[in-house]
């Protein structure tokens, strides 16, 4: 008469346990955080494993597969928890490939790519994109430009940083750099000198507000408590830019994004200056996608642009995002719907989705 409520509770432990609902999906994201282990048959899985299914009453969660042996528990043949998992060997793979590219002086091809881990090239180009979120090129392309950025902010002339970044011709660095810096290279080497950005600082519901601008456009838009603040960040984006409060038919412009932030309805028509890699402008054209008084999980982002995997990278584009509200990244949820990792703060995320909902 004893065992009924026992199992009972054990049950009840178990679903309302954050981690039951990971198990119930076979969550692959899920795998090397927790195992669980069933007590009828005495053996541990990931929460991936693709077996059936155990009741709730005869599943206990364990930290690691240690853990999980400590309690006398043997790991499942089927999905092999105390082994590196399908989804980790391939991540180890194109890591591998990663540091290739990196280390290279001039970029591997394809074919050289793939035979250093063992893949047909077709399988290999499949896979890196969907870990990565790019091509293997498009990765390549942004190492240079990172070689390229690092070599102009020590001083280098052009001509020498591209050379040693890799790029064989200047013509072929020439029509891409203005896209990969966001300025031209020179400017780029004096850290934005004579680049010119007039911004201005205004008060909305959420609390400061700047707007600034380049001649292509809105170049930031960015939440803060304070002004000097909001004044700090935009310095240390353009260390060298010429930075000017702007006059008084700027206040057009400030009203305009005021007004979008507290009418999403509204709209924003003006033209923006939207800087980042390859990777990052794909995220963020997929931010701008979502409608408005809608949200979307990190992972659908991901599978938007056509890589599944790339679900930090994912995160870590909106967190990188300058333009807040024009590029939508408070939009963004995690997979159970809750709100979190929102660079201005989770208050502002939850006050801009409850403005859209109206």
């Amino acid at each position: 008469m004893t065992s009924l409520p026992s199992k009972q509770a054990r049950a009840a432990q178990t679903l309302t346990d954050p981690r039951w609902p990971l198990v119930q999906q076979r969550d692959k994201t899920a795998d090397g955080r927790f195992v669980y282990s069933v007590k009828t048959t005495g053996i541990y899985c990931r929460p991936s494993c693709s077996a059936r299914q155990a009741l709730p009453e005869n599943v206990q969660f364990h930290s690691s597969c240690q853990a999980a042996e400590d309690s006398g528990f043997r790991p499942c043949l089927r999905c092999k928890p105390n082994q590196a998992s399908l989804a980790e060997q391939q991540q180890a793979l194109v890591e591998q490939a990663c540091r290739l590219i990196a280390e290279a002086e001039t970029p591997p091809s394809l074919e050289q790519l793939a035979a250093q881990v063992g893949l047909s090239p077709y399988h290999f180009h499949r896979l890196f994109k969907s870990i990565t979120g790019v091509t293997p090129k498009g990765y390549a392309n942004a190492q240079r430009a990172a070689r390229v950025r690092n070599h102009l902010q020590q001083g280098e002339t052009v001509t020498a940083a591209l050379y040693d970044a890799g790029f064989n011709s200047s013509g072929r660095f020439y029509t891409v750099a203005d896209k990969l810096l966001g300025m031209t290279p020179r400017a780029y080497r004096d850290g934005g000198t004579n680049v010119r950005i007039r911004y201005a600082i205004g008060s909305c519901s959420l609390g400061r507000l700047l707007v600034a601008q380049s001649d292509r456009g809105i170049c930031a838009i960015l939440f803060g408590d304070n002004s000097q603040e909001l004044e700090d960040d935009l310095q240390r984006r353009f260390p060298r830019a010429e930075l000017e409060i702007a006059d008084a038919a700027f206040s057009q412009t400030l009203s305009e994004v005021i007004t979008f932030v507290e009418a999403p309805a509204t709209g924003l028509s003006l033209p923006l200056d939207i800087r980042g890699t390859v990777f990052q402008q794909r995220v963020w054209q997929a931010l701008q996608a979502i409608p408005p008084g809608e949200t979307a999980s990190y992972r659908q982002v991901a599978e938007s642009i056509g890589s599944p995997r790339a679900v930090r990278a994912v995160a870590g584009a909106c967190a990188a995002n300058s333009l807040a509200v024009a590029v939508p990244c408070h939009r963004v949820v995690r997979n159970d719907g809750g709100l979190s990792g929102y660079r201005w703060g989770v208050e502002r995320k939850r006050a801009l989705l409850e403005k859209e909902a109206d």
